[in-house]
């Protein structure tokens, strides 16, 4: 593990054991055999294979052959949970669940939904406990299974599973566990806790990734899900992963014979940490029992702060947000929402979880550290930042990133929809519109155009965050049609977090370029907050008569992107550390770039209508175009210019949670052809930060424009997509046919 950092995440993995590799390492350099050939190299994997299967066994306490190997612990609660259900149809189409467990499980129940099961799903109290009242209540004729974890990845909350297992082993259901967060770090005693089925993962107990195990009891039929052979009793077809069966079999040696001293370490330093966080901290809860909790798990909220903006300043220490913020596609944790903890405090929720090599003194220094970030990200504490400006990262200081922190569509359409209608005639566009700007009409000659914009850190260095803000606000006033006049800052930034350095360069790249833009900031409004954020109100002018708004799309029209997207993307990886310098720099000279070449241009066409790409994303902003147009329009995907590198990135998982959400609330107006991958799915949606301006005009002007962009330096301009017929303001996306 990295010597500056202090792990507190072992829920999330564990690292292999010294042990646990040194009885896989023969059996990756030497011991190749497969375990069902009958030669000497075939009868030593599968010795080894049956030892490991034996010492499973051991830890759950149960016969080596109620064992099977599986690639982890997702794989064994969808082989026990669907082999079950198949397994027993005949007797009834009802399951039993709670509404605390992992996905792994949760999933799983609502994919067997839509196969003609009925679920019911638990509920829990504050604590995350299953009440055995409620299960008995719902347990029906038709029950064939109940599935409830052990114990919660979250919070740490143990289930009381010995007296709901034997609730249904009374009514003649079975009964499955996750164990993955219990095995290891408390007893999982098969005959205590009387289950059927139990799942095991090894990354959580020092075993490598890509293994697990899935305990059924002697007697127990499930269906048979992985078919090609008779491997693993004729339970799982496949050649056995003999490498990690065999560390996964020492792991649990392990931890059977070391049990009672880690439970005793485990303790001694959550409930160290618990109490140096309730002492230190102030606005703060535990989430979880007192005592009926994994002993090395503390879940523990911090009202009014987000956990991301915490975790991201504390850079030597590795915990979980137990929320997860906007960045990573959710506001609360479902499992914090299930036991009703007040979103204030969900949202400042972090999962720290200790592992075998954790110290006290590492506690005490993680108390130290989190108190006193807590302390600089209160507002108005009256700390002094010591931090050089020269290092600051600015993404490591807030939650989310640019525009992909716009508040989620479907809130948004909630709210405005409930505010009353405005009938004032000068009023040209305004809220009902979706434009990018509000437009008043002066006179006959002139109409007033103003927006506002501002987001937090999009990249880290603070000259091209104030930089970048301005063109993304300047850039409202181009797609519009019209010419800026004057900008105001609008600033939101903690003077004990940062340094005043700081925020001169901000407001250095903004005048910059407001200068570049031909326009002068005037003034502005700022206000102490904990996470810093920046932003402009930009006044232009137009002519009533040459308005670009959303509604102007006609058929035949060709639509025109004038920048290549991906930047929602990049700016997750940056937060990350997983994007390298070349394409932050390409990013960040893309949203630097004004759009006002791009606007120059574009008023010598009879263009139809304009938005600029923010966070919405590309495929968000085209749909309120078709919408407020009556419109259906075509996109094709492969002519959608993408920063290169950009989709590699996207399989890392750096997708930010303005992404999804512009994916749940745009995707019932998007029809994708098969064609059209995951990935590129996901960029068409991705929450642009000041990304290009989307223009619609007739296609044979379409490739004078284009041919405009290119000489102009714009070279990444593209033909994207068309407008096809009158309608409801679908969007079909598609990979380009030849034309």
């Amino acid at each position: 593990m990295h010597p500056e950092t202090i792990y507190l995440d072992y829920n999330a993995t564990t690292p292999i054991a010294p042990e646990v590799a040194a009885a896989m390492r023969p059996f990756i350099e030497m011991e190749f055999g497969n375990p069902s050939s009958l030669h000497y190299y075939g009868i030593r994997a599968r010795k080894a294979v049956e030892t490991a299967r034996e010492q499973v066994a051991g830890l759950l306490n149960c016969s080596p052959e109620e064992i099977i190997f599986t690639s982890g612990g997702t794989e064994s609660n969808n082989m026990a949970i669907k082999g079950a259900a198949f397994a027993h149809r005949a007797k009834g189409n009802h399951i039993i669940t709670s509404s605390v467990e992992h996905p792994a499980v949760l999933e799983v129940c609502q994919y067997l939904e839509q196969s003609g099961f009925r679920v019911t799903y638990l509920p829990v109290d504050k604590d995350g406990m299953v009440a055995l009242s409620d299960m008995e209540q719902a347990i029906s004729a038709e029950t064939i299974l109940v599935t409830i974890m052990h114990a919660n990845n979250e919070v740490g909350t143990i289930q009381p599973i010995a007296q709901l297992a034997e609730l249904a082993r009374s009514r003649g259901v079975l009964f499955h566990t996750d164990a993955a967060q219990s095995a290891g770090k408390i007893s999982t005693d098969i005959n205590a806790l009387g289950v059927d089925l139990l799942s095991l993962a090894g990354h959580k107990l020092y075993a490598p990734k890509g293994i697990g195990a899935l305990y059924i009891r002697q007697g127990v039929v499930i269906e048979k899900w992985m078919h090609g052979a008779t491997h693993e009793h004729n339970m799982r077809a496949g050649t056995e992963n003999v490498t990690g069966i065999v560390g996964l079999g020492k792991a649990c040696e392990i931890a059977w014979h070391d049990l009672a001293q880690n439970m005793e370490h485990y303790k001694s330093c959550r409930d160290r940490l618990e109490a140096g966080l309730l002492e230190q901290v102030h606005n703060c809860r535990v989430n979880g029992p007192h005592e009926q909790r994994l002993p090395n798990t503390l879940s523990i909220s911090i009202g009014g702060l987000e956990a991301e903006s915490i975790l991201s300043e504390l850079t030597g220490i590795a915990a979980s947000a137990g929320a997860a913020c906007h960045a990573y596609g959710e506001t609360t944790s479902g499992v914090l929402a299930a036991m009703s903890v007040p979103p204030e405090f969900a949202r400042g929720t972090i999962r720290f979880s200790a592992g075998r090599s954790t110290t006290l003194a590492e506690i005490a220094k993680v108390v130290e550290m989190v108190s006193g970030t807590v302390r600089r990200l209160k507002p108005g504490q009256d700390v002094i930042s010591t931090i050089e400006a020269s290092t600051v990262k600015l993404t490591h200081f807030t939650h989310g990133l640019g525009c992909a922190c716009k508040l989620r569509p479907h809130d948004l359409a909630d709210i405005l929809n409930q505010l009353p209608p405005i009938n004032d005639p000068n009023v040209l566009v305004g809220p009902a519109d979706s434009d990018d700007a509000a437009v008043y009409r002066l006179s006959e000659e002139m109409a007033l155009v103003q927006t506002v914009d501002f987001f937090t850190p999009v990249v880290d260095d603070p000259y091209h965050f104030g930089a970048i803000a301005a063109a993304n606000a300047i850039s409202d006033i181009y797609a519009m049609g019209a010419k800026p006049l004057f900008a105001l800052n609008i600033l939101g930034f903690p003077t004990g977090r940062l340094p005043l350095e700081v925020l001169r360069r901000i407001l250095q790249g903004a005048n910059d370029k407001a200068h570049e833009a031909g326009i002068h900031i005037l003034g502005g409004h700022s206000i102490e907050d904990p996470e810093p954020k920046f932003g402009m109100a930009v006044t232009g002018i137009v002519h009533p008569g040459k308005i670009l708004t959303n509604r102007g799309l006609r058929p035949g029209d060709a639509l025109v992107l004038t920048k290549p997207i991906g930047l929602g993307v990049i700016a997750t990886a940056v937060k990350r550390g997983i994007a390298g310098d070349e394409i932050a720099a390409k990013a960040i000279r893309i949203m630097s770039t004004l759009n006002a070449k791009a606007a120059e241009l574009m008023a010598s066409f009879d263009v139809s209508s304009c938005t600029d790409v923010t966070g919405f994303g590309l495929l968000g902003h085209l749909s309120e175009m078709t919408v407020a147009s009556k419109v259906d329009a075509t996109v094709w995907a492969d002519s959608v210019p993408l920063i290169p590198g950009v989709a590699e990135l996207v399989r890392t998982g750096a997708v930010p949670g303005g992404t999804l959400n512009n994916v749940s609330y745009f995707s019932p107006r998007v029809i994708l052809e098969k064609s059209v991958s995951e990935v590129l799915k996901t960029l068409l949606f991705d929450a642009q930060t000041s990304g290009g301006l989307l223009i619609a005009l007739p296609k044979q002007h379409a490739v004078e424009l284009l041919a405009g962009l290119h000489s102009s330096g714009i070279a990444e301009a593209a033909c994207i997509g068309e407008i096809e017929k009158k309608g409801a303001g679908m969007i079909t996306v598609k990979i380009k046919k030849a034309i």
